[in-house]
């Protein structure tokens, strides 16, 4: 069964850092697109990243540029989400996606549980 696992959530200061990674079992990374998504209490989901099977082309949403980075290692099966100069508007759940087959982020793709991710003084 396939499944991702997304970890390294949790509560920070605003200007804070946290890394997330998402851990596949069941399926190889390879050949994939891999996003990260985040959903706000009240908000609908934004698409904040995606990185391309190769991890030669990565895209950003204009809202974490410059401050997220996301990353993959195929061989460790996870990709990673490196947050950073966090703000209270980061506040939210996020979750990794595996686009199968595709190198874009679109389409049918495999969700995990979501991490929770907390920005506050």
């Amino acid at each position: 069964q396939s499944q991702l696992v997304e970890s390294g959530g949790g509560l920070v200061q605003p200007g804070g850092s946290l890394r997330l990674s998402c851990a596949a079992s069941g399926l190889s990374l390879y050949y994939n697109a891999i996003g990260w998504f985040r959903q706000a209490p009240g908000k609908e989901r934004e698409g904040i990243s995606c990185i391309s099977s190769s991890g030669g082309s990565t895209n950003y949403a204009d809202s974490v540029k410059g401050r997220f980075t996301i990353s993959r290692d195929n061989d460790k099966n996870t990709a990673y989400l490196q947050m950073n100069s966090l703000k209270p508007e980061d506040t939210a759940v996020y979750y990794c996606t595996v686009h199968l087959g595709s190198d874009y982020c679109a389409g049918a793709a495999i969700w995990g549980q979501g991490t929770q991710v907390t920005v506050s003084s």
